[in-house]
């Protein structure tokens, strides 16, 4: 499989989960993703998306979040970079798993599932800009 870079642009704004989802949906028919795949990206990146507009910037400004997806050797890379505050999600400390639901905290259970859907993820802090990448192997989610 060749490598092609997949980039869009969302902003700062929950109702942007719309085009991220479709977004995903394009990118998924056209390397002939499985739908299974598709949906575990898609909660991964929604997760961490929402995180972004509801915990990531300081002010009322518009901000932009780009993300570029990578399929090459049946792996895909998807980078997320925005500006908003320093936030590295691999140092968020794993919560612990309650028996029940009402002993469930709020926070932390999100990056905790995105974690469980893909194979790997890492962080840097570059030009002022948080840059997450995510890796996941189509031929272990199909």
């Amino acid at each position: 499989m060749a490598g092609k870079d997949y980039s869009f642009e969302l902003k700062n704004n929950l109702a942007e989960l719309d085009k991220l989802c479709g977004c995903l949906e394009t990118f998924g028919q056209e390397f002939e993703l499985s739908k299974k795949f598709i949906l575990e990206i898609n909660l991964a990146l929604d997760e961490l998306f929402s995180n972004i507009i509801c915990y990531g910037f300081t002010d009322n400004s518009e901000h932009i979040i780009r993300m570029t997806m990578t399929l090459e050797n049946d792996e895909l890379l998807i980078s997320i970079e925005d500006d908003g505050i320093r936030f590295n999600p691999i140092d968020f400390e794993i919560p612990d798993m309650p028996h029940s639901i009402e002993e469930c905290k709020i926070g932390g259970l999100g990056i905790h599932i995105v974690r469980k859907l893909v194979d790997d993820i890492s962080y840097q802090r570059c030009d002022d800009k948080n840059v997450l990448t995510l890796k996941k192997n189509v031929k272990t989610s199909s």
